[in-house]
C-alpha cells in the first residue's frame, strides 16, 4: 500500500513562496525538550492559500460556501493527471488536452511553477473555455501545479468565476512533474476551518491496480 501512494504536495517551510502581499508561513516554538521542557509545543502563522490547497467558493463569490462546508466527496475519488505543453503565462484551452476527460477530477501538470520556494508570476492557468468543456463532461474538480487557476495579473478571475458557475472544486499549488499521465485515486481533504476561504491539503495520489 505504501509504495502505491504518490505525494503531490510541496514541503511547507518558511521558505515557501506565497502570493504577493499575502501572509508568509512562519513556525515558532513555545517550548522545546532540548531547552528543558517536558515536550515540544509550537504554533504557526500563515495564509490559507499555502502550498497545496483547496479554494472555497467564498474566496471568489459572495455569498459562498466556506471551506468547512464543502463536501468531502469532491476531494476523494478517481482523478486523471494531464500534462500540457504551452508557453509560460498561457491559459490551458480544450485543444491543449490530448484526450477527453477520463475521470471526474482532472489535475493539470504545466511545469510552469517549478520551485515552490520561488514565487514567479508567469505561471500557466486554466481558461474559462476549459472549465466549461470539462464541466459539460461531468468533471467536478480541477487542479493545477501553479498558485492559481487564473493568471497572476487577472483581477476578474474568469476561471474562478467559471468554476463558481458549475460549482466545481479547485486544488492549486500541486506538485505533478514526477507523476506520469494517467488515472489515479485522489485524496486531498482540506482542513475543516470555520469561515475560511481556503485550506491547506496533503494531496496524495494512489496508483490504481
Amino acid at each position: 500500500m505504501m509504495n502505491s501512494l504518490i505525494d503531490i504536495s510541496p514541503l511547507i517551510s518558511p521558505r515557501i513562496g506565497v502570493w504577493t502581499g499575502d501572509t508568509p508561513f512562519s513556525h515558532e516554538y513555545l517550548c522545546t525538550i532540548k531547552e528543558g521542557s517536558n515536550l515540544d509545543l509550537s504554533y504557526m502563522k500563515t495564509t490559507m492559500h499555502l502550498g497545496a490547497h483547496a479554494d472555497a467558493p467564498s474566496h471568489y463569490i459572495h455569498p459562498g460556501e466556506g471551506i468547512a462546508e464543502r463536501s468531502l466527496a469532491y476531494y476523494y475519488g478517481p482523478v486523471q493527471v494531464v500534462h500540457v505543453d504551452i508557453s509560460r503565462g498561457e491559459r490551458i484551452l480544450p485543444k491543449h488536452m490530448s484526450c477527453e476527460p477520463q475521470a471526474e477530477r482532472i489535475l493539470f501538470c504545466t511545469r510552469s511553477f517549478p520551485d515552490p520556494d520561488i514565487f514567479t508570476t508567469d505561471f500557466c492557468a486554466l481558461s474559462p473555455e476549459l472549465i466549461h468543456h470539462l464541466a459539460e463532461r461531468g468533471v467536478i474538480l480541477v487542479g493545477i501545479d501553479t498558485p492559481s487557476i487564473d493568471p497572476y495579473s487577472s483581477k476578474s478571475l474568469e476561471s474562478h468565476q467559471a468554476v463558481a458557475k458549475y460549482d466545481l472544486a479547485v486544488l492549486e499549488g500541486l506538485i505533478l512533474e514526477h507523476v506520469p499521465e494517467g488515472c489515479y485515486c485522489l485524496m486531498a481533504f482540506p482542513l475543516k476551518i470555520e469561515g475560511a476561504d481556503a485550506a491547506p491539503v496533503r494531496a496524495i495520489l494512489r496508483k490504481l491496480d
